[in-house]
C-alpha cells in the first residue's frame, strides 16, 4: 500500500518491459488518493506530502502514462515552495516539507517530479547548483546532505542526480521517471 513499493514494482516491470502484469487502473487509483489539497502526494491515503512521495508518485504515473491524473501546476508549485530562501548557508537548497532544512537528496526528489513535468525553470537552478556544489568535500569527494557535513554515497548520487537534471557541469543525463542514465535505457531498450 506504500508508495515506494508501487514506485519500485512499477518502474521495475516498465525496465522489463512487463507493465501488462499489473492492473494499471487500480494502481492509478490507489496513487490518485495519496494526493493531497497541496498538490503533494504522501506514502498513503491522508500521509503527509512529502518530495519522496512525490517522486514515487509522479514517476509512477509517469511510467504509466498517467501524468494527466496530476494538476502539474498545483503540485509544482508545491515543490518550487521547498526551494529555501532563507539563510545563506541553506540558499537555493531544497526541503522534503515545509519548516523543514535544505537536503542534497532533495534535488534528486522534487527536482526528478519538476522534470517529469516540465517545471525546473520554475525554480533558481542557479542557486541550486551552487547549494548541491557547497556540499562536496573538496579534499575527500562526495557530496554531504548539508555544508560541512560527512559525503556519504546516498547524497553523492542525488546530488550528481540533480546536477543531471539541472543540466550542470559533465555530468550525463539521468532519466527523472526511472532514476536511471538516459544512455543506458537507451541501449536495453525501454526508451
Amino acid at each position: 500500500v506504500d508508495t515506494r513499493f508501487s514506485y519500485a514494482a512499477v518502474n521495475a516491470l516498465g525496465l522489463l518491459q512487463s507493465l501488462d502484469r499489473i492492473d494499471r487502473k487500480q494502481c492509478i487509483q490507489h496513487l490518485i488518493k495519496c494526493r493531497n489539497f497541496d498538490g503533494g502526494f504522501g506514502t498513503v491515503p491522508y500521509a503527509e506530502s512529502h518530495g519522496g512521495m512525490v517522486f514515487c508518485c509522479v514517476g509512477t504515473l509517469a511510467i504509466l502514462n498517467a501524468l494527466d491524473e496530476v494538476d502539474t501546476d498545483v503540485l509544482n508549485w508545491w515543490l518550487c515552495e521547498r526551494q529555501w530562501s532563507g539563510t545563506k548557508q541553506y540558499l537555493g537548497g531544497l526541503n522534503g516539507r515545509p519548516e523543514k532544512l535544505p537536503d542534497v537528496c532533495y534535488s534528486w526528489w522534487d527536482l526528478s517530479a519538476m522534470s517529469i513535468c516540465q517545471r525546473v525553470h520554475w525554480i533558481d537552478s542557479d542557486k541550486l547548483s551552487e547549494f548541491i556544489l557547497q556540499c562536496q568535500d573538496a579534499a575527500d569527494g562526495g557530496i554531504s546532505d548539508r555544508p560541512e557535513d560527512l559525503a556519504d554515497v546516498y547524497h553523492t548520487f542525488f546530488g550528481i542526480g540533480g546536477l543531471s537534471l539541472l543540466h550542470k557541469g559533465t555530468v550525463r543525463l539521468i532519466d527523472a521517471r526511472y532514476a536511471l542514465p538516459v544512455h543506458r535505457l537507451k541501449q536495453i531498450g525501454v526508451l
